[in-house]
């Protein structure tokens, strides 16, 4: 089972969303660029696993927002518009049906460059076969 149809879906309600084209533009990535552009936001890590009944997955998705504002005010604003669009939301997606889509945890550290403030968004999504 591939993320990549849920992935799809995020990165364009992201878009969409905008309090979150405020802060950061169209800096939204399904992958790291090679040359990042500040601030942005990027789905940096997957993973899923079978649960249930019915060919359930569970995704486990890490949502990354950097910033190089100069203080963690940036990425605090970036990852509250993540958390706000995504908590409960409802995209469709290719090939599967979502059941559940949860924000269940989030944090804002400084990066170890001492320049970049990033923002952890982890996401839980179950979905289904049509």
């Amino acid at each position: 089972m591939s993320d990549k149809p849920l992935i799809d879906a995020l990165v364009a309600t992201l878009k969409a969303a905008p309090a979150v084209t405020a802060v950061a533009g169209q800096r939204i990535h399904a992958t790291a660029p090679r040359l990042p552009t500040y601030p942005c936001v990027v789905v940096t890590r997957t993973e899923n696993r079978p649960v249930g009944e019915n060919d359930a997955v569970e995704h486990l998705l890490t949502i990354t927002c950097a910033s190089r504002f100069g203080g963690p005010e940036e990425a605090r604003a970036l990852v509250a518009a993540v958390r706000a669009a995504l908590h409960d939301a409802r995209p469709t997606l290719t090939g599967r049906r979502l059941v559940n889509l949860r924000v269940p945890y989030a944090d804002v550290f400084a990066g170890a460059d001492r320049e970049t403030t990033l923002g952890v968004v982890r996401v839980r999504a179950v979905t289904e076969n049509l």
